[in-house]
């Protein structure tokens, strides 16, 4: 996702196994998707390595200094493109959980409005 025209995503590091089962799918989305998701964001530097005995991950970098690994064990490729959009399009912050519905700077003293008025 761009913040202010900026696209937050710097790096995306594919790690995979050359031997391992859980790597399968990495592999075949390396063969097939990849070329494509490298030429559709040229904002963006893919790297690729290659790590024995470990689980396959996508590892990213953001401009904030943040960075996210998704583990991709056993993962069709369709689904390793999803997960690689989705760390794109993320602007790298933490997941804050929202108290209310609504966010305000000034919260109503009467309360929330609903269409349920009971008199």
């Amino acid at each position: 996702m761009a913040l202010r025209g900026v696209w937050q995503l710097k790096k995306l590091v594919v790690s995979f196994s050359d031997w391992g089962g859980s790597s399968k799918g990495i592999r075949a989305f390396m063969e097939s998707h990849l070329p494509a998701f490298k030429e559709a964001n040229p904002q963006l530097e893919v790297d690729t390595e290659m790590i024995r005995g470990q689980h396959p991950h996508l590892k990213a970098f953001y401009k904030n200094h943040k960075d996210r690994v998704v583990c991709m064990k056993n993962m069709d490729p369709e689904e390793i493109l999803l997960h690689a959009t989705r760390l794109r399009n993320s602007l790298g912050r933490k997941v804050i959980k929202l108290r209310t519905r609504h966010v305000t700077k000034h919260p109503s003293v009467q309360g929330t409005w609903t269409t349920a008025l009971k008199y």
